[in-house]
């Protein structure tokens, strides 16, 4: 595996201090994170060398071991003491470790090859039979209304709880991964993730197309003719709408920023639009079957 600098990766100086690097790697973890970057595999991946490259330079001896030996730093240990034992054979002592014939101007690689049997695995790799554990899936039914705003859940995985914040805006079918919510990893190996998938039903009066929001207001037919004020319901509350004389059936008006919040964009939302249904008055009495009468033959005139 290539050599990774995780230096580069932070893009921090290698005389960084520990608080530099603590605040580089929040910065870029806010950055690459998968929750801002959803279905991003790029994202995905910088956001795990960010992670790596933290625990690595994040770690005081850890990070000695790094500077001194590289991509070989974990099997710094095991190098001093075969160092100790050539130096110790050279000076003409019993014992001394002859495979290998590992030279101190030679490279590093080339004698972990031969001192453990294969390569070692570059920028702080896993050792070798490290796994990661399990990813685990799961299912989250909503209401339309319960994603409207961001609030908090306690789920259940597997017997242990985890609380999780939902963003207002998640869209019905929405995967959203949680890192290391998963099963446990082997031999060492970093937790598997959790998958959460939303599923978002609508019981509302509304229809929802991506931000938008769409549904019917009934207005009566005196309103509709000569105009006037009516209450109309949006979804988080009612706004008084100004109707103007001669309405026609179907009639479209448009709320803007009354519609549905966009995922991951505080603040940000979609329109409301409202179409006029006009209802035409049933069981007239008399006096209004003449008035309506009369008005007809004004209107012949």
């Amino acid at each position: 595996m290539a050599f990774i600098d995780y230096y580069k990766i932070l893009e921090v100086d290698k005389k960084a201090t520990e608080a530099e690097i603590k605040k580089a790697y929040r910065k870029l973890a806010r950055k690459y994170h998968p929750d801002l970057n959803p279905n991003d595999k790029e994202a995905e991946k910088k956001f795990k060398e960010i992670n790596e490259a933290n625990e690595v330079l994040s770690h005081a001896e850890n990070r000695k071991k790094y500077d001194d030996y590289g991509e070989n730093w974990q099997h710094a240990e095991e190098f001093e003491k075969s160092k100790q034992q050539r130096q110790y054979h050279e000076n003409g002592q019993q014992g001394g470790f002859s495979g290998g014939g590992f030279s101190g101007g030679g490279d590093f690689s080339d004698f972990f090859e031969s001192m453990f049997g294969g390569r070692a695995s570059g920028g702080g790799g896993r050792r070798s039979g490290q796994f990661k554990g399990q990813d685990f899936n799961a299912e989250l039914h909503l209401e339309l209304k319960d994603v409207f705003t961001t609030h908090k859940r306690t789920l259940t995985i597997n017997g242990k709880n985890i609380r999780i914040t939902i963003p207002a805006g998640v869209e019905n079918g929405q995967q959203i991964k949680i890192s290391g919510m998963g099963g446990e990893g082997s031999s060492g190996g970093p937790k598997g993730d959790l998958y959460l998938t939303f599923t978002v039903a609508n019981h509302t009066n509304f229809k929802l197309d991506k931000h938008n929001l769409y549904s019917t207001v009934d207005l009566d037919l005196y309103s509709a003719l000569l105009g006037g004020e009516i209450t109309a319901d949006t979804f988080d509350g009612k706004v008084k709408l100004t109707v103007k004389p001669g309405t026609q059936n179907g009639t479209k008006v448009k709320l803007k920023g009354k519609g549905f919040p966009v995922y991951k964009k505080e603040g940000e939302f979609g329109d409301l639009y409202l179409t006029y249904q006009i209802q035409i008055p049933t069981n007239l009495s008399e006096k209004e079957k003449e008035l309506f009468t009369e008005l007809a033959t004004l209107r012949k005139l």
